[in-house]
């Protein structure tokens, strides 16, 4: 395994910024996202929020009930985006391979980097090094020779540390790795590796490609493979963009056809017209996403090569046909696009 792969996670990155450009907010719990009491939610909270068990994606009534300190502010993306187009310029000094995952991460190939002579540990460390004395700003990070490892070790040691895991280790922390921190792994599938005894890397490692194909399908050969410590997925300089969807949740739920059909053709459809832009041409199929009062979300998936308002209008009402009365909190809409035509990349901003 002669690939040398890092992978760099800002820490609590949007709330990170704001201590930052406000210092009497720090040895506070602070967090980033929706104020509302009722519909509000988190996009990411400091550590200090963290340890009262405020975490990212949390409702803001729970999280207030949790920290009732809690200082929410509602974010300023131009910033954070200002600071990842730093964040990049760094890392191209090291390796011009570089994935950006989002605003906050990306991963870095550095197999061929001569800095510090090719110790990937050292130029992590290089690295966030050099974040925090022009960014005021700490990075953790995951060195291992395959990506999805380098993901999983750069939470090990978070805020502003850093794992690593060398090639003669790779089969014994993959032994060990429980399947949950595998991305892709969600609680729904988790649980279901565990009805049928798979908890470990180990453990999938003891059956048999065949067998795990047959019980999880796509998953389980990818889950095969990984903990043979085979890695099939590359750092990609440039990432190609699978879909684009908008979604609103309403301030309070909604019950008529009508009202929803108006959001769906006054709000969603040009928002989403807009966002594709060039990616109209590409379109492989469409989605249209409900989530009720009770919070059950339904999908519904087209094959269709067009953007056509009709067949948003004709899934739309499709989905609330089975919806037995319930009012609904969001709608999404999505686009699914070609992957074949590798030659039309969205930048990272």
């Amino acid at each position: 395994m002669d690939n040398k792969i890092i992978h760099i996670d800002m820490d609590a990155f949007y709330v990170s910024v704001e201590i930052r450009d406000n210092p009497e907010l720090a040895n506070k719990p602070v967090a980033v996202g929706g104020k509302s009491s009722t519909r509000g939610v988190l996009s990411t909270c400091n550590y200090i929020a963290r340890s009262y068990g405020v975490h990212s994606a949390m409702p803001t009534h729970l999280a207030f009930l949790k920290c009732p300190e809690l200082i929410i502010l509602s974010g300023r993306m131009k910033s954070y985006k200002q600071v990842s187009e730093h964040l990049h310029r760094i890392f191209k000094r090291y390796t011009t391979i570089v994935e950006g995952v989002s605003l906050d991460e990306a991963y870095l190939d550095v197999s061929s980097c001569k800095l510090f002579e090719g110790s990937a540990t050292l130029i992590a460390q290089d690295i966030r090094k050099t974040i925090f004395n022009e960014l005021s700003l700490t990075a953790s990070a995951g060195i291992a020779p395959l990506k999805y490892l380098a993901k999983i070790a750069s939470d090990l040691n978070k805020p502003n540390g850093q794992y690593v895991i060398p090639p003669c280790n790779v089969i014994t922390f993959i032994n060990e790795m429980p399947l949950s921190k595998i991305s892709g792994v969600g609680k729904v599938s988790f649980e279901k590796l565990l009805h049928y005894g798979f908890e470990y890397g180990k453990d999938i490692r003891a059956s048999s490609e065949t067998l795990l194909t047959q019980q999880f399908g796509r998953l389980g050969r990818s889950l095969w493979l990984k903990c043979q410590g085979i890695d099939t997925k590359t750092v990609e300089v440039n990432r190609i963009r699978k879909s684009i969807g908008v979604e609103r949740t309403f301030s309070s739920d909604i019950k008529e056809i009508d009202k929803l059909l108006y959001v769906l053709n006054n709000k969603l459809i040009p928002e989403l017209k807009k966002r594709a832009g060039n990616y109209l041409k590409l379109i492989h199929n469409v989605s249209v996403k409900i989530k009720y009062s009770d919070f059950q979300l339904t999908t519904k998936t087209c094959l269709f090569s067009e953007f056509d308002t009709n067949i948003f209008e004709m899934m739309l009402i499709k989905v609330l046909e089975s919806r037995r009365g319930k009012s609904v909190r969001l709608v999404g809409i999505q686009l699914g696009l070609k992957e074949s035509n590798k030659n039309t990349q969205l930048s990272l901003f």
